[in-house]
């Protein structure tokens, strides 16, 4: 259980876990016992005590003042995924989409290094054109693929004979 108490000397509200002894204001520093303190709210979560706390603190910049306990509606408290994610210049639909397709498919995406080998496995006559045309078709840039059989080459991973790279 979370509890959203407040303090009596510079009326600093805050969340407590359980029921401790005492508690201590983060504000005054004053230990309280935590019996004799108000509590505002009692929740299930700290997220739901967090939202009441942020709830009453609003509240309270209008009057000064606590708010009965009663009062507060902690359901619709904040912004749901979408209004924060269109606030953030996103757009909720591409994101929804770029999740279902991390969560959902079995397909472990290739690093750009990947793909130029793959090429060079499955291609018949594996030629600079013949990787570039293969690995652009699955996004990597064509100079990331001319430095990448390069560097291959140049490491003796791929040899490369009349034009045509293989494997080594």
């Amino acid at each position: 259980m979370y509890s959203v108490v407040g303090c009596k000397e510079c009326l600093a509200l805050w969340v407590v876990e359980g029921h401790p002894e005492t508690t201590q204001c983060p504000r005054c520093r004053k230990r309280h016992q935590f019996e004799k303190l108000k509590q505002f709210a009692e929740t299930e979560t700290s997220e739901a005590a967090a939202r009441v706390r942020s709830s009453m603190l609003a509240d309270r910049a209008d009057d000064g003042e606590f708010l009965d306990p009663e009062e507060i509606d902690i359901d619709g408290v904040g912004v749901d995924d979408e209004e924060y994610l269109t606030a953030s210049g996103l757009d909720a639909e591409e994101v929804a989409a770029a999740g279902d397709r991390a969560e959902g498919g079995t397909e472990r995406s290739r690093s750009r290094k990947q793909v130029v080998l793959d090429a060079l496995s499955e291609l018949e006559e594996p030629t600079t054109e013949a990787v570039v045309e293969y690995a652009t078709a699955e996004g990597v840039p064509e100079s990331y693929v001319e430095t990448a059989l390069t560097k291959l080459r140049q490491s003796g991973d791929i040899i490369e004979s009349n034009g045509v790279y293989r494997r080594v």
